[in-house]
């Protein structure tokens, strides 16, 4: 069995080879756009992270192709009606991180209501003034979950040790969880009105596209907080950057942002070749980067070491199950 390994850490390589020494694999830190075709093109069985897309064209280059293993929740980086009409599976790694990216979640919020990121870089520089740091507490403030699944919940619960009051919108609703828990489920336009902090917990699909948008930025309660560790096009940029000029939301807080997989792996840099709405998406995303009141980080909700194990041992355990013949995670 061929096995092509790509978007690995350094660290991951050897674990990889180790726990899959006996097929023949080849692990790359790259993503799949990266490396040569030669490489991998009579994989069968290949294993990537969000950061590689698997379109049409890539997918076709590899005629064996049996099964891709995402190591995200998430699939929307591999085009799964190609892999329908070519009878590839696809596996994920459903449950990985929810207290993990919760946790992060709330590191955001917490950076934003007491400016925590503007404390840190005037403390390295020697700068101990008070001026302009005035935070505000959570207590009794309400927050608004827009994706109340497994990481929603525990945002929740985690919330609620803060004294907050909860809106929550899912698709699905668990009644009695909200009653246990105490929250309200409401609709979506309730809790942009409604809302001090809102944090998006949606996968992205066609109905959540730019979920926050143009049209709806301006329901958004003056002041509030906005929080993204999901997806970055939940939030159609150019409503943010409006959204802040405004003076409509007080602070930001990204792990994801749209164009992100222009910007973590060029930076700022303007290509020859992206066309005029990718140049102008990677303009609005760098000039986020210089406002005081937005903290970005690199799709780093994820990245805690117990939630990487969870994520590695998953990853095998697909492999595994779909070459004994009783295949695991699904999504295809």
């Amino acid at each position: 069995m061929k096995i092509a390994i790509f978007d690995a850490e350094s660290i991951e390589i050897d674990k990889f080879k180790n726990e899959l020494k006996e097929y023949e694999i080849e692990v790359f830190r790259e993503n799949i756009q990266n490396v040569d075709i030669e490489l991998y093109k009579n994989s069968e069985i290949i294993s990537v992270f969000i950061h590689s897309k698997l379109d049409r064209a890539t997918i076709s280059n590899m005629p064996n192709l049996k099964l891709i293993v995402t190591r995200s929740t998430g699939y929307e980086h591999i085009e799964l009606e190609v892999c329908k009409q070519k009878g590839i599976y696809v596996s994920n790694v459903p449950f990985y991180g929810e207290n993990t990216v919760a946790e992060h979640t709330f590191a955001l919020i917490l950076s934003l209501s007491r400016n925590i990121h503007k404390t840190y870089i005037r403390t390295i520089n020697n700068n101990f003034s008070l001026e302009n740091l005035q935070g505000f507490d959570l207590k009794g403030k309400t927050l608004g979950v827009i994706g109340a699944g497994r990481i929603g919940l525990h945002l929740i619960r985690m919330a609620k040790g803060f004294g907050m009051n909860i809106l929550a919108y899912d698709v699905k609703r668990d009644n009695f969880l909200a009653d246990i828990m105490d929250f309200q489920y409401t609709h979506i336009e309730n809790i942009l009105k409604n809302s001090d902090v809102i944090s998006l917990h949606a996968p992205l699909n066609k109905a959540t596209h730019h979920l926050i948008n143009t049209g709806n930025i301006n329901l958004i309660k003056k002041g509030a907080v906005l929080v993204n560790t999901s997806r970055g096009g939940l939030i159609e940029t150019e409503a943010l950057v409006e959204a802040l000029d405004k003076g409509i939301i007080s602070g930001v807080g990204l792990d994801v942002f749209e164009g992100e997989e222009y910007i973590l792996e060029e930076g700022c840099k303007l290509r020859d070749e992206y066309s005029d709405e990718v140049k102008r998406l990677i303009e609005q995303d760098c000039s986020l980067l210089h406002r005081e009141n937005v903290v970005i980080t690199p799709h780093n909700a994820f990245n805690s070491r117990e939630a990487v194990e969870r994520i590695f041992t998953e990853t095998i355990r697909n492999i595994n199950e779909f070459i004994s013949g009783s295949p695991a995670n699904l999504v295809l």
